[in-house]
């Protein structure tokens, strides 16, 4: 087991939507960034859905405090046993009260996989005051260990997602 700790979100300075993913995969963590596995399918997606090229971690950044998208992550921390969310122990919640504090007009939230939104039921809604009003969205995982659905499936679900969100 190794302690694995998270990155500071990506703010936006307006954010419309929060993605929340786990926790870093080991890929993201030596590259010290978010989705950072070279067939993680998130920054493709939201390359293609906002027809931008992004490659560069400074793209990636502005794109999403351009379009009002807050990156984090459930977990501060854990304890974890290679990139997989089922080996997580010991999981520290970030710090979800504060933030909301922060951006009261911040209601939605899009869960990067079930395994983010089960960690956020079970160590943060539990734990910690939230607005009663938020609204949840579950969209398919991005990470490479999520083969149920091709690339295509979740570009779509992610797409139509993310025009309902975005377009308020």
């Amino acid at each position: 087991m190794f302690k694995c700790n998270g990155f500071n979100p990506i703010l936006s300075d307006e954010p419309k939507c929060m993605v929340l993913g786990t926790m870093p995969s080991v890929a993201s963590l030596e590259e010290s960034f978010y989705y950072a596995h070279p067939r993680n399918a998130f920054w493709p997606i939201l390359s293609d859905y906002f027809k931008l090229p992004i490659e560069s971690t400074e793209q990636k950044v502005a794109l999403c405090k351009q379009s009002g998208i807050l990156l984090w992550d459930v977990l501060s921390s854990c304890e974890r046993q290679g990139s997989l969310d089922s080996a997580i122990k010991q999981p520290e919640a970030n710090d979800f009260a504060s933030l909301f504090q922060q951006y009261p007009s911040l209601k939605t939230i899009l869960f990067n996989g079930k395994a983010a939104q089960n960690l956020f039921e079970k160590q943060v809604t539990k734990k910690q005051a939230l607005p009663d009003d938020l609204v949840f969205f579950s969209l398919p995982s991005t990470s490479p260990a999520n083969a149920q659905l091709t690339f295509e499936n979740k570009r779509v679900l992610w797409h139509e997602t993310l025009e309902q969100v975005l377009s308020k």
